[in-house]
């Protein structure tokens, strides 16, 4: 392939397994197969004379949730894994080499750590004053968060009241142990939607606003950081800090240990690894931190993470089984994926007989064929794949592994490209059924009761073929399908007719438009305000104005959205009665800020642009792409553009990012 358009093809599977993993909550590869990709996009890069991939920062709010803006950011940990790069150990070693030249400790001298294990949950800032838990905030993209103080309490996690009647933040991880979610998992699937995995099910219960229905659930958590306290003494240890929070009634890990010296720290984790499958709940790996707190002021932090701590991964469990067969699956979007059939093997707690291959031209590259011996492991521990050929296995006499020549669903000859073979036929049975599920999934317009089996059974036996058919369905129609009974039946059409108002951004998730995840979709709707308004654009600039928008995803989207198979799908919901406006959050008139006109230009230091304008837009004011004398004033940040030079020639006011802060709090 020419270099450039693999490059190309690379960055749209980075930027989609970006979104699955912060977005989403439900990574589709292991950190090991993104981190390949990753270094295959570098090396390209390089010789092309680009700059490396730049991964995009984790976010976890979510549109309606009240915003609590951190003390001290939360930020991310440095990692150290096998890999390319050498040994976890190694890397481990540097990192300790580091430290003790930045504290100007003598060589050799063997660091305090302190080891505990990395939960795979929910990051949570937890505030307490007055012996009372007065707000809890999830991490969201390090300096804000989402305020679920309704969600923790309800959910018994963390205690309501404490002894400390002095004010303090702790900060840990809340979880779903293996047993709570296997309970949920059961009760999810009877209501035709089953939960992917325990930090994606957390994540998710975090967020509903029905806080009380989280009591009972077994949602909890491990606490493990006191942020700081006021009026008294903070703990001289990271130790002694998990000491007194345990004397206060938080729960703490009970695995946590010091250790002197990295190689000692190294030899904890790996230990630790082959336990990790027992605990009955999930880690991904093991957290190292310098013990003595007096030092984590001195070393600081980067913008990204805390030089005093480092997180060790582990890797996913790998086995090695024979490829019985592959079969090809097709998704929403026609995309026809090869699966792998395997001889049954035992990993990560369960037996894997079927195993994702990621696309065809992934199995060209890696020179899978049938009868062959390969490597199996989980992607997050969750989701099994083929990763590779079991290398000096015994002489393979398999068949090569090819993209079918017809669609397995509607017998369509399938367009072929880099990556293996797209269905283009849309009434394909398969992506039909696929299209619902999406559609009625909670990231879109969230329908109770719409499951796999349920779907099915509209398309084969009732005839549906678009969205819009759904709200089409009455209760006697669906109570004739299998295990739907006359209750069930009123329940799905209630819940049907409910999503009609889910609002925008949901809707254009439903619609599974390529490039636009939940986080696009909301930039959209608050931008466009409404169905009408975007299916009217034409300008790219409109687009790419958007934080993370370039031009080949805004060509895509007016592309897409100028499909007449797509406007036909978009009218036909439009006339069954689904809200095709924006749900706007509530409007608090700022003076300053209500009424008056907004530009923005160069890169904000505390939030994006994207999240300056929902600011503006909710104390009441408006804003443009472009500076005209009815722009009132423009927001200059770093390495502005053109605007800046306009602003000046048009004599407009310019505000910096803390003059911007100082109008939105009405100063």
């Amino acid at each position: 392939m020419e270099p450039r358009r693999e490059l190309e093809q690379l960055a749209r599977e980075l930027a989609r397994h970006d979104e699955l993993y912060y977005r989403h909550a439900a990574p589709e590869i292991s950190d090991s197969a993104y981190d390949e990709l990753r270094e295959r996009y570098d090396r390209l890069a390089a010789a092309l004379g680009l700059p490396p991939w730049q991964q995009r920062p984790g976010d976890d709010r979510t549109p309606g949730f009240a915003t609590v803006r951190h003390r001290i950011p939360m930020l991310s940990l440095e990692k150290v894994a096998d890999g390319p790069d050498g040994g976890a150990e190694q890397q481990l070693l540097a990192w300790e080499e580091r430290t003790r030249r930045a504290l100007a400790l003598p060589a050799r001298s063997a660091l305090a750590l302190l080891v505990e294990p990395k939960i795979d949950g929910v990051s949570v800032s937890l505030i307490y004053r007055e012996g009372r838990l007065r707000t809890a905030a999830t991490r969201g993209d390090g300096l804000e968060g989402d305020d679920i103080t309704a969600q923790v309490l309800a959910s018994g996690a963390v205690p309501a009241r404490v002894p400390a009647q002095h004010p303090f933040e702790v900060r840990g991880e809340l979880y779903l142990p293996e047993a709570a979610f296997s309970a949920l998992r059961e009760r999810s699937a009877d209501d035709g939607r089953p939960l992917a995995n325990p930090r994606n099910a957390c994540a998710g219960l975090l967020k509903r606003k029905d806080a009380d229905s989280l009591a009972g659930l077994g949602i909890a958590a491990f606490l493990y950081h006191l942020a700081w306290a006021e009026g008294t003494e903070e703990p001289a240890t990271q130790s002694a800090a998990l000491a007194w929070m345990r004397a206060q009634g938080f729960p703490v890990n009970p695995h946590a240990e010091v250790v002197h010296g990295a190689a000692a720290a190294a030899a904890r984790c790996r230990a630790f690894a082959e336990r990790r499958f027992q605990l009955g709940y999930g880690i991904d790996g093991m957290v190292i931190k310098v013990d003595e707190r007096r030092f984590h002021a001195v070393l600081g932090a980067t913008e990204h993470h805390p030089r005093w701590g480092i997180a060790w991964k582990f890797p996913p469990e790998r086995r090695a089984t024979e490829l019985l067969d592959v079969v090809a699956q097709v998704g929403k979007s026609g995309r026809i994926t090869p699966v792998a059939v395997l001889a049954p093997v035992p990993l990560a707690g369960t037996t894997v007989s079927r195993a994702s291959l990621h696309n065809y031209g992934e199995v060209a590259r890696k020179g899978i064929r049938i009868g062959d011996q390969v490597w199996v492991e989980k992607a997050g521990d969750i989701i099994p794949q083929v990763v590779g050929v079991v290398a000096g296995a015994a002489a393979r006499a398999g068949r090569p592994i090819a993209p079918p020549a017809a669609c397995p669903s509607c017998g369509t000859p399938p367009l072929l490209d880099d990556s293996g073979a797209r269905c283009p036929n849309p009434a394909c049975p398969a992506q039909l059924i696929e299209r619902l599920k999406h559609y009625a999934s909670r990231a879109a317009m969230d329908i109770a009761g719409l499951g796999d089996a349920v779907v099915t059974q509209l398309v084969d036996k009732l005839g549906v073929r678009s969205p819009a058919d759904l709200y089409r369905l009455d209760v006697e129609q669906l109570a004739s399908l299998e295990r739907l009974g006359e209750k069930s039946a009123r329940n799905l059409v209630a819940a049907i007719a409910e999503s009609k108002q889910r609002g925008l951004a949901r809707l254009l998730v439903g619609l599974a438009l390529e490039h636009v995840g939940e986080k696009l979709a909301e930039d959209l709707a608050q931008r466009f305000g409404s169905m009408e308004a975007l299916l009217a654009v034409r300008d790219l600039g409109e687009l790419t104005a958007i934080e993370g928008v370039g031009e080949r995803t805004a060509q895509a989207i007016i592309a897409q959205l100028a499909n007449p198979a797509v406007r036909a799908v978009i009218a036909a919901l439009a006339e069954a009665g689904v809200e095709m406006h924006a749900r706007r959050a509530a409007v608090r008139a700022v003076p300053g800020i209500a009424g008056k006109s907004f530009v923005l230009t160069g890169t904000l230091a505390t939030m994006t642009r994207e999240e300056a304008a929902r600011q503006i837009v909710a104390a009441g004011g408006t804003v443009s792409n472009s500076v005209s004398r009815k722009t009132d004033f423009v927001v200059v940040g770093r390495d502005p553009g053109s605007k800046l030079a306009k602003a000046r020639a048009l004599g407009i006011p310019l505000l910096d990012e803390e003059g911007l802060r100082a109008l939105l709090a009405g100063q």
